[in-house]
């Protein structure tokens, strides 16, 4: 056997495998007598099957079968051997003429190679990392929020401007049934909110579904249809109250923190900052991350063999594609591959890798976070060692752990290495900013 490559340029070669008898016979002799040992033909005795009988009707077959496992066994190994940085599988080229009765097959495959290129990590332009604050005003609002929910609740006769309203939307046509709670002042519009104030339980309100509300969003969630539907909803008044505001006292102070860590406002009020600004660091960190990526992605510069790669897209999945598909696909794709390629390059340069010990200790963490969540403030280590352990048998859970752990250790090396320009601003600063 011999296998040979040529580099067409930087990111295409074609590797050629030349394959003699000598290679496979053996092989194939193995197979055939094996074959007549079972085979079982009328007017002979099991395992005395004339061999010739046996090669006409089997020998081209296995012959076939035992090239092609040849075939992508030493192509597999001269890829490890040569160190070959490819790209999607290689792609077989296929010859009209293709003889299986000739001395010698030859056999060409087309490789895609991975280009060879520098990260700046210091480049002049540099992303944007925000630090987001809690403003006094979202304090403010996090605290009657907390002594509204632990407040004491009175029914109302009549609905006024703050009391809570709840009641079912109607539409018998447009299959609208739904029981919802909400302040008049959800309600877009003065005309609405004056149908609403004064309303008493048992009362039938006439009110258009089309933007009903001020927030889409709670339009399509008291309603349960969408905002733009434009029809008539009677909706039922079933009750009405009001939220007398708990008092900001040690005995509220001890039923949001039962560990005494927090004995007046002053107190909350740091505890509610801290919560929130550890909240947007995690929102922060995941927009830094992204805007790390789109950076260097559009500060790397190198081509790819993308005439090669669409060929293997093409073809690469269980539906074949059509040029016109396998391009599309490749220009939806391409961004990713181009990151995927940096992202692996950083890593190899800097050592920046994973060990098991490491994704373990990730996921019970995880676990320590989510039963903490159930009241579980203490659990053992052999119970997180037992639920570590099973969460990390199923493939596409210890996967997706893998990820969010590789995503940390890289933000982590990102933030050390490059230089970023410092934003300050409240949270609807910047939502404000990176989302609309």
């Amino acid at each position: 056997m011999n296998i040979t490559k040529e580099n067409i340029d930087a990111l295409n070669a074609v590797v050629k495998v030349d394959i003699v008898a000598d290679d496979y016979q053996s092989k194939v002799t193995q197979q055939l007598t094996d074959y007549r040992k079972k085979a079982d033909v009328p007017g002979f005795r099991k395992g005395h099957v004339p061999m010739g009988m046996i090669k006409k009707q089997y020998g081209k077959s296995i012959m076939i079968d035992e090239v092609n496992k040849l075939l992508q066994e030493s192509l597999n190994t001269f890829l490890a051997e040569e160190k070959l940085d490819i790209l999607g599988n290689p792609i077989p080229r296929m010859k009209e003429d293709f003889d299986w009765a000739a001395e010698t097959f030859s056999f060409e495959f087309e490789l895609g190679l991975a280009p060879k290129f520098d990260v700046d990590l210091k480049s002049k332009k540099k992303v944007t990392q925000y630090n987001i604050i809690a403003t006094d005003e979202l304090i403010d609002e996090e605290v009657k929020n907390i002594q509204n929910r632990y407040g004491k609740i009175s029914p109302l006769d009549e609905a006024t401007e703050h009391s809570k309203i709840t009641g079912t939307f109607v539409n018998e046509e447009n299959e609208i049934n739904k029981k919802s709670t909400f302040l008049a002042t959800d309600l877009k519009g003065k005309k609405n909110e004056k149908k609403i104030i004064g309303a008493k339980v048992g009362d039938v309100i006439e009110l258009g579904s089309k933007k009903l509300f001020k927030d889409d969003h709670k339009s399509e969630q008291h309603l349960g249809v969408s905002h733009d539907l434009d029809v008539k909803v009677s909706f039922t008044v079933e009750e009405i109250t009001e939220t007398e505001p708990a008092e900001l006292d040690k005995e509220l102070f001890d039923k949001l923190f039962s560990d005494g860590s927090v004995n007046s406002v002053t107190e909350l009020r740091v505890k509610i900052k801290e919560d929130a600004e550890k909240q947007f660091q995690q929102q922060g960190d995941q927009h830094l991350l992204n805007a790390i990526t789109e950076h260097l992605v559009e500060n790397t510069k190198f081509d790819l063999p993308s005439d090669f790669l669409k060929k293997w897209l093409a073809t690469a999945g269980e539906k074949e594609l059509s040029s016109d598909e396998a391009t599309a696909e490749y220009e939806k794709s391409e961004k990713g591959l181009r990151y995927q390629l940096i992202e692996g390059k950083i890593m190899k340069d800097n050592d920046i890798k994973l060990d098991y010990t490491e994704l373990v200790d990730y996921a019970k963490g995880f676990i320590r976070t989510q039963m903490a969540q159930f009241g579980n403030m203490n659990p053992e280590e052999k119970e997180l060692d037992d639920i570590a352990g099973r969460i990390l048998q199923n493939k596409e859970e210890a996967q997706k752990l893998q990820s969010q752990l590789m995503s940390q250790k890289l933000l982590t090396f990102f933030k050390e290495n490059m230089n970023f320009k410092s934003k300050e601003l409240s949270y609807e600063d910047f939502i404000k900013e990176v989302y609309k």
